[in-house]
């Protein structure tokens, strides 16, 4: 195929899972998602970080033996919470140390028939603007390497950002910091024709438009399969792409409707909506006490 033309000729079929976290999952949703993706065979699997609760080994094994296990091609963000919490030399100086059995599969990017998944990291070792360094941070170096893959890209494919952290950069009812770079980081992202960003870290589903200076970028994050949940179930995307069209839709075990599982703006971070005017899901799960994060 000459490689200046695309293959837009076939639906594109992929599952988006997000914030697993190992150590405090739920055991039926990832049996559910796994028997799920061995069954229907998804063209790829886009993981968008918080593979473990606190990066602690077992949970990494854990993880990355159940990642081994999925039939499908996979690539694996970094989130917050794969970083290590407790040994700050390897979090410095080797913080991807425990993810040495998927390495491959670890911000790899994905070459589907006319269609690139292109990993962009949003995670630090650590950041003055906020302490547990949970934010999201898009730094120079980091987009660079980004843009790069993209430019590097044959003409006409088409391209799916994956990252962590959704880019929003200020909440915007109070202009509270969300992700440092993240307004400039979306600018660029539209103007390169990006047909959207993946990403979790929120723990409800959702699939917003944001407008830029370059034109709009489709935003679309992942639910969890942990125990941690925040206002819906847990949950996984089914994301089908359709020549220059992307359906969406948020799969979960209660069978909720796709509407009801996604907010309508992105929250603070994953923890249950305590304060008024923090979105919740039209489906309203909200668990009456926070889960247990020690």
């Amino acid at each position: 195929m000459n490689p200046e033309v695309s293959d837009h000729s076939r639906p594109l079929r992929l599952f988006h899972l997000s914030d697993v976290h190992f150590g405090l999952e739920d055991p039926a949703a990832i049996a559910w998602a796994e028997q799920a993706i061995a069954r229907e065979r998804p063209d790829a699997v886009a993981i968008t970080g918080d593979l473990t609760m606190r990066a602690r080994h077992h949970e990494f094994d854990a993880a990355c033996a159940w990642i081994k296990g999925l039939k499908a091609p996979v690539t694996v963000e970094i989130g917050n919470h794969d970083i290590p919490y407790f040994n700050l030399y390897q979090r410095f100086f080797d913080p991807y140390r425990r993810f040495r059995a998927i390495e491959r599969q670890v911000e790899a990017q994905l070459d589907l028939p006319g269609l690139a998944i292109v990993p962009l990291r949003t995670t630090t070792r650590a950041q003055w603007q906020r302490f547990p360094w949970s934010n999201g941070w898009v730094t120079d170096a980091a987009l660079r390497e980004t843009l790069a893959a993209i430019d590097a890209l044959p003409k006409g494919t088409r391209v799916l950002v994956a990252a962590h952290h959704p880019l929003l950069e200020r909440r915007a009812r109070d202009n509270k910091l969300l992700t440092i770079n993240g307004s400039s980081t979306m600018e660029v992202l539209a103007g390169r024709k990006v047909m959207a960003v993946l990403s979790g870290h929120i723990h409800d589903a959702f699939d917003l438009t944001a407008e830029t200076p370059a034109g709009p970028l489709r935003m679309i994050g992942a639910g969890t399969l942990s125990r941690r949940i925040r206002s819906t179930p847990p949950s996984f995307n089914e994301i089908t792409i359709t020549g220059e069209e992307i359906h969406v839709v948020a799969r979960n075990l209660e069978h909720v409707p796709t509407a009801a599982m996604q907010i309508d703006e992105v929250p603070e971070n994953a923890l249950p909506p305590r304060q008024p005017g923090e979105p919740v899901a039209p489906v309203g799960a909200v668990p009456p006490v926070d889960p247990p994060v020690h």
